[in-house]
């Protein structure tokens, strides 16, 4: 597939703004390897080839194993994650489904015995600025494949 059009170039405005919220993300305090990992996990859930790329790109960069990102689609079944862990992905996949099942009882208590109120927050923060991306590079075709560690050029 072609990439349709740069989304950065038609709104450079918005383009910013979405940018603004993903370096509050970046600089919140959670740790960087269960950011990329919910940001892998959302982009399973969406299917957004150019995230998906990016993301275990940038998670095997910062020393996160092969073994973990193969499994992630199937955390719940494999003993390679922590229960901090397991309660972001839990939240994530809570948040990213959100019209399908709310965000259940039991979800919100895992993701609480975890996570302070304010980690809490940065952390929906974050699945909803992959959400976003996934958003804006689903529908314009972002290229997969061409993302290098560190370059957060072509899209998101």
């Amino acid at each position: 597939m072609t990439q349709r059009f740069d989304y950065r170039q038609a709104s450079p405005d918005g383009f910013k703004a979405i940018l603004g919220l993903q370096r509050h993300v970046d600089g919140c305090g959670i740790e960087h390897a269960l950011l990329e990992l919910v940001k892998t996990r959302a982009s399973q859930i969406n299917g957004c080839a150019y995230c998906l790329d990016m993301h275990t790109k940038d998670a095997r960069a910062a020393g996160e194993t092969e073994q973990r990102l193969y499994l992630l689609n199937a955390w719940r079944e494999s003993p390679f994650y922590s229960e901090r862990e397991r309660a972001a992905l839990a939240w994530t996949e809570a948040l990213t489904t959100i019209s399908e099942h709310g965000v259940p009882d039991d979800v919100y208590v895992q993701a609480r015995a975890q996570f302070s109120e304010q980690e809490l927050v940065d952390l929906s923060l974050a699945v909803i600025v992959i959400n976003g991306w996934n958003r804006l590079a689903i529908p314009f075709r972002a290229e997969p494949g061409h993302y290098q560690p560190g370059d957060h050029a072509p899209a998101r």
